[in-house]
């Protein structure tokens, strides 16, 4: 997916407000990125492909309203590109103050009053969440591990991953039981989404 392209698509799925939000999220972005490793340098030139698009096709595949939580939100994906498209409350749950400070910057210069943020590991925050999402945290089992007080028999988990998707869905079915099916990323061949729902230990 190009520039052009992920721009396209995501013109074609928000209105104009949101859209704006968006890119001035992008500029926030990139001015941070200058000062502290936010995103891997080699994406800056695709960073609407790569990170707004990819952040976004999560709402594809289930948004039953209330709260989605977001683990290690880090730069603010896709916690905050969620917060920007839907209304329904996001939790961002961030464990170092750096990357905190930085998604609250942006919670204040965007607006986002739907935006709560913990500076804390996933394990010391509760409450339950309707939908769970992690980018880049760890393995299915351990966010399964990690996560499973802050969600119950409905909550949906939709979880972006590499090529490997499949085979964490194996290995986590050895310890855990539940619906799970690979969903392919829009953005690039390799990279798939893992969706989950009624998970449960065996």
């Amino acid at each position: 997916m190009t520039e052009d392209e992920a721009r396209a698509w995501i013109a074609a799925r928000t209105d104009v407000s949101r859209e704006t939000r968006l890119a001035q999220f992008v500029d926030l972005l990139r001015d941070e990125a200058a000062r502290q490793n936010l995103i891997a340098p080699s994406t800056l030139d695709a960073i609407w492909a790569r990170h707004i698009v990819d952040s976004a096709q999560l709402l594809d595949h289930g948004d039953p309203g209330g709260l989605w939580l977001d683990i290690g939100s880090g730069a603010g994906l896709p916690g905050i590109v969620l917060a920007i498209l839907r209304d329904d409350p996001v939790e961002l749950v961030e464990p170092r103050k750096l990357r905190t400070a930085f998604l609250q910057h942006i919670v204040d210069a965007l607006g986002l009053t739907n935006v709560t943020i913990h500076t804390a590991k996933v394990e010391r925050t509760s409450g339950r969440a309707a939908v769970v999402t992690a980018r880049a945290v760890g393995s299915l089992d351990t966010l399964f591990r990690i996560a499973r007080h802050r969600s119950d028999r409905s909550t949906l988990w939709v979880l972006p991953k590499g090529r490997n998707a499949q085979s964490e869905v194996e290995d986590a079915q050895l310890w855990w039981q539940g619906s799970f099916h690979v969903e392919p990323s829009v953005t690039a061949p390799d990279s798939l989404i893992i969706v989950a729902k009624e998970v449960r230990p065996k």
